[in-house]
């Protein structure tokens, strides 16, 4: 992994951004940020995240948050549409057959379902998938999410052993109609592009201390 990535300051908080692949990091945000492009699905970037962190624990320089920011699918979300994470379950985690509820961690145990950070209110939100695989037509019957993406649980759970949280921006690619080439997913990265951007700046607005000041 090559230190090419760099912490971000949105307001008094300073954020490590996240990120899976290359094709959703266009112009828009980088103007902004140097996110960590972590590979694509829960290992890639729970090892990502995980390595990148400690070495800013090393340094003594652990951010305030991570921002896992990207695409997503989903069936009934509006397209291009940048939504943040409220919650994120695991959906390829079933142990169900040992006598664990399904999704649920057993060793340690980790419920099914985890909260995000909160964020700018003028973002709409929606609950998220995560799993090791591109999610597409009747696949999405057994989800129960809003949306699905490969990586957020995996960042969020790679975080927790460093105690910093983690907020989900995800801009919807896909998910209307089936996926059968790689087009079905890149077309719609440009505006999503555009769309997390202008939630960025939000962040940033939402960090600044008159925004952090009690009503």
């Amino acid at each position: 992994m090559s230190r090419d990535w760099a912490p971000t300051r949105f307001g008094l908080k300073t954020a490590l951004c996240v990120m899976a692949a290359e094709p959703e990091y266009g112009a828009a945000l980088r103007a902004r940020i140097r996110p960590l492009i972590t590979g694509v699905g829960p290992v890639e970037s729970a090892a990502a995240v995980a390595h990148a962190l400690a070495e800013l624990a090393a340094a003594r320089a652990l951010p305030d948050l991570v921002v896992s920011l990207g695409s997503a699918g989903s069936r009934h979300l509006d397209h291009a549409r940048v939504y943040r994470v409220s919650h994120v379950a695991y959906r390829d985690m079933d142990a169900s057959p040992l006598g664990f509820p399904r999704g649920e961690t057993p060793y340690p145990r980790v419920a099914a379902v985890l909260q995000m950070m909160d964020g700018p209110a003028a973002l709409p939100t929606a609950r998220l998938a995560t799993g090791g695989s591109v999610v597409s037509g009747a696949a999405y019957d057994g989800i129960d999410a809003d949306m699905v993406d490969m990586e957020t649980f995996a960042v969020v759970r790679a975080a927790a052993r460093f105690d910093v949280p983690v907020l989900g921006l995800r801009g919807v690619s896909d998910g209307r109609t089936d996926l059968t080439a790689l087009e079905h997913w890149t077309d719609a990265l440009a505006e999503i592009d555009l769309r997390l951007a202008e939630a960025l700046d939000l962040l940033h607005d939402h960090f600044t201390p008159a925004a952090m000041e009690p009503a």
